[in-house]
């Protein structure tokens, strides 16, 4: 009888370790949150790629990101080895994707080896500096996080992606939400300006300008972003679900706890283009900050109108963020996500295109957003002009983001969108934020040697020549022929060239152009085809 009991307890005890590991252990969200439970996912998805395979998709099939490009993300985040080996699974035979040409000989000599130690990789521009902004800088990073608002993201999400701002030296955009004590962890920030100006609005939810300047200047704010559109739901204001509204971030907007909050579709501090260049100068004297706008790209006499009263040098925005309109973090009805504006390539194609026509594309900085945080996309943005790219559902999965895809349910699984507490502790924002800071380094090197692979020393320098499009194995165009390029656009004007390429030259005397460099082995997955957070 007494083995019986011992028998039947052992099992109990076993899982009562395990679920005591998983609640002390700060590496998994998910089994944090879900002890022993969360295992059996992990258990499922071992053998994913085999179901996937033989029963339902493969590995390049799942959206809004493949398996691949999850397990990509993942590995590093982790300083995993994220290389694929046995060729491209990509159908290669049928598929419309771009292609990086690479240079049989350069004078660019490479920088540090892939896996060595985090290079720089600044804005190729002066942010602010064509229009003699006060506190005009040199962004120091050529990727940085969108805007993700506190409300949306749960606040360990915030913290956790901040720090890794300030630890990994780029910027983190607050969103539409305020700036919170969250947002506070050292890290260098972008305010953005929504329709419902949530941090600077007075007691009528009306724009107050000098409620702004207190704001901005509390904190490490960079550069202000007024928001117009966004690619999740361009021409509708943002919503945040009355489940996700508690008592601080009613307190931070400026709003009622527990009440959805809807904002507007469009601005009421300014109500045209005229208006809205007056508001930018206006805040940019009152800051000494740069300023622009974001916007999905929608109908294209709104960038025409945009570029001609700019051409006088009077007034102007410093960037312009250039959304796509595939979709986002925000949630949004399915017409919109799938329907509203141009996807990035050619939304942002013909905004440059329009601004360069007019002999402007230098005197704005262009940043390009819109799952842009994937090496071969973010090459292609940086071939048709952007400056930057800013990242925002991939830096969610850095810090355990699973493609739940139940952000606007308030039950994230991870608790990255969550105000749930219980789900949101989940998440150790100290954990989490090392990971998004290795994952934008190797983004970054990524970035940086694909740039030396087709000969130059930044992505910035890469022309729409460099990129061509091919349809299946029957056709091929480059960028500038699929959206009809001029010849010289896509790229700065030398002097700005020049100045990026010198400051990039730094690198000429690092190991690894004429003699092999070896480094401390890089930890490999024990089953890399595992897309795990």
């Amino acid at each position: 009888m007494r083995k019986r009991t011992i028998a039947a307890a052992a099992p109990v005890a076993a899982l009562a370790g395990i679920a005591v590991q998983d609640l002390v252990q700060k590496q998994h969200a998910l089994r944090r949150n879900f002890p022993v439970v969360a295992r059996l996912r992990y258990l499922v998805e071992s053998i994913g790629p085999e179901l996937r395979q033989y029963i339902i998709t493969s590995n390049d099939e799942e959206r809004p990101f493949s398996r691949d490009q999850r397990r990509w993300i993942y590995a590093s985040s982790k300083k995993e080895n994220n290389y694929f080996g046995f060729g491209s699974d990509n159908d290669t035979e049928n598929s419309s994707y771009p292609i990086v040409k690479q240079a049989t000989f350069s004078d660019v000599v490479p920088a540090s080896p892939i896996h060595g130690r985090d290079v720089e990789l600044p804005g190729a521009k002066i942010l602010g500096g064509p229009r003699g902004r006060r506190l005009a800088f040199r962004p120091a990073s050529a990727v940085n996080v969108s805007a993700m608002s506190f409300g949306s993201l749960s606040p360990q999400a915030i913290k956790a992606i901040n720090q890794a701002a300030h630890l990994g030296g780029f910027l983190h955009n607050v969103g539409e939400g305020g700036l919170s004590d969250h947002h506070r962890q050292g890290g260098e920030l972008v305010y953005q300006i929504g329709t419902g100006y949530f941090g600077c609005r007075d007691a009528r939810g009306d724009f107050d300008l000098p409620r702004l300047v207190e704001v901005v200047g509390s904190a490490p704010v960079r550069a202000i972003e007024i928001k117009l559109s966004q690619g999740a739901k361009p021409g509708l204001g943002g919503h945040l679900p009355g489940v996700k509204v508690n008592a601080e971030i009613a307190h931070i907007r400026g709003v009622e706890q527990g009440k959805d909050v809807v904002s507007p579709s469009r601005h009421t501090a300014f109500r045209n283009i005229d208006e809205m260049l007056d508001v930018v100068e206006e805040i940019a004297g009152a800051t000494g900050l740069p300023v622009g706008v974001k916007s999905a790209v929608g109908e294209l006499a709104f960038w025409q109108e945009l570029a001609e009263q700019m051409a006088d040098g009077q007034r102007g925005v410093d960037f312009i963020t250039i959304d796509g309109g595939e979709g986002g973090t925000g949630a949004a009805p399915l017409v919109f996500a799938d329907h509203v504006s141009f996807p990035f390539r050619p939304g942002f194609a013909a905004a440059y295109g329009t601004f360069a026509q007019a002999g402007l594309a230098d005197r704005v900085t262009w940043i390009g957003s819109g799952k842009l945080g994937l090496p071969g996309n973010a090459i292609v943005a940086f071939a048709l002009g952007v400056d930057l790219v800013n990242v925002a559902r991939e830096a969610m999965m850095a810090i355990g983001c699973i493609q739940a895809q139940k952000c606007h349910t308030d039950h994230c699984p991870t608790g990255v969108a969550s105000q749930n507490p219980w789900l949101a502790h989940g998440l150790d924002p100290e954990q989490k934020s090392h990971r998004l800071v290795n994952y934008v380094q190797t983004l970054r090197r990524d970035l940086l040697k694909v740039s030396e692979a087709a000969g130059v020393r930044h992505p910035a320098m890469l022309g729409p020549d460099a990129v061509e499009i091919l349809d299946g194995d029957r056709s091929h165009r480059t960028l500038a022929e699929v959206y009809d390029y001029r010849p010289g656009w896509g790229v700065p004007e030398p002097g700005i060239t020049s100045a990026i390429d010198h400051y990039m030259s730094r690198y000429d005397d690092q190991p690894g152009e004429d003699e092999v460099v070896q480094h401390e082995p890089v930890e490999v997955d024990p089953d890399p085809k595992q897309a795990t957070e």
